[in-house]
C-alpha cells in the first residue's frame, strides 16, 4: 500500500510538464488522481495511461482556467466521478514575458484569471468537497521571490499572490485539519522551457549555473517536495513556501 491508499487527488494542468509529474508520483503514492486538462485532451489521456500502466487509478476532466464559471464546470465534472477530494494541487498556470511598457491589459488579466483568479474560485467552490485533513498544495515559482528575470513581472506577480492565499488560507483551514502550502519550482526542463534549455547554444549550462545543485530541475524534483506535503509526513507543515528551486535563490 502506498501513502497516498484511499486517496482521492486533483492536479490541475496535469497532462504535461510539472503537473504530469506531480500527477504520476501521487498515482505511484497510492491515490485516485483527477488529471484536469484545459485543451491538450490527448496528452492528459497519455498522463492517465502512464499512471495506469504503473499500477495506479486515474481519469481527466477537462476545462479550460481562466474563463468565465470556470471552477463551477470543473466541480460538475469532478462529482459525475467522485464524492470528495483529499488533495487538491494547483499547478495550472500560463506565463508571460513583457517588459513593463509593453504589457498590455488583456495579457496582464489573462495571466492573472488563469493563475490568481482560477486556483482561488476552485478553492472557494471546493471546499465542501475537501475532506477534513486534506491538503492543499499551490504551485508557485522562484521568481516570486527574485528579480532576476523582470520581463516576467506580471508572472511573478501572480504568483506572489498565490503564497499570500496560501498563508491566508492555511489559518481559515487549520481548524479543519487542512494543510496549505507553496512549492516554488526553479527552472524545470520541460516543453515550456526546452527552446531556451535545447534551443540556444549554452541553455543549459546557464540555467544549471543558477542552481546550487549544479543542474537543470526535472518535473519529478518538484513532484518529490509535492508528495512529501501531501503525505501524513507533511501533516506539521502549513502555510510554507517550500523552496523547490534547487538552490537558486541562495
Amino acid at each position: 500500500m502506498g501513502a497516498l491508499t484511499g486517496k482521492t487527488a486533483l492536479v490541475t494542468g496535469a497532462s504535461r510538464g510539472i503537473g504530469r509529474g506531480i500527477a504520476e508520483r501521487l498515482g505511484r503514492d497510492g491515490a485516485r488522481v483527477v488529471v484536469h486538462y484545459g485543451t491538450r485532451e490527448q496528452a492528459a489521456k497519455e498522463t492517465v495511461a502512464a499512471i495506469e500502466e504503473a499500477g495506479g487509478s486515474a481519469f481527466a476532466i477537462g476545462v479550460e482556467l481562466g474563463t468565465p464559471g470556470d471552477a463551477e464546470r470543473l466541480w460538475a465534472e469532478f462529482d459525475r466521478h467522485a464524492d470528495g477530494l483529499d488533495i487538491l494541487v494547483n499547478n495550472a498556470g500560463i506565463g508571460t514575458a513583457a517588459p513593463v511598457e509593453e504589457i498590455g491589459e488583456e495579457e496582464y488579466d489573462r495571466v492573472f484569471a488563469v493563475n490568481v483568479k482560477a486556483p482561488f474560485f476552485l478553492v472557494r467552490h471546493g471546499l465542501g468537497r475537501l475532506r477534513d485533513g486534506g491538503r492543499i498544495i499551490n504551485i508557485s515559482s522562484g521568481l516570486a521571490r527574485t528579480a532576476v528575470m523582470p520581463d516576467k513581472v506580471a508572472y511573478a506577480m501572480t504568483k506572489a499572490a498565490l503564497d499570500v492565499f496560501s498563508r491566508d488560507l492555511s489559518k481559515v483551514l487549520g481548524p479543519r485539519g487542512i494543510t496549505v502550502n507553496s512549492v516554488a519550482p526553479g527552472i524545470i526542463d520541460t516543453d515550456n522551457t526546452a527552446e531556451f534549455l535545447h534551443g540556444t547554444q549554452d541553455g543549459q549550462a546557464q540555467a544549471a549555473a543558477i542552481s546550487a545543485l549544479g543542474r537543470v530541475g526535472t518535473p519529478a524534483d518538484v513532484a518529490d517536495a509535492v508528495a512529501f506535503l501531501a503525505s501524513a509526513d507533511g501533516r506539521w507543515v502549513t502555510g510554507h513556501w517550500l523552496d523547490a528551486t534547487g538552490g537558486s535563490l541562495t
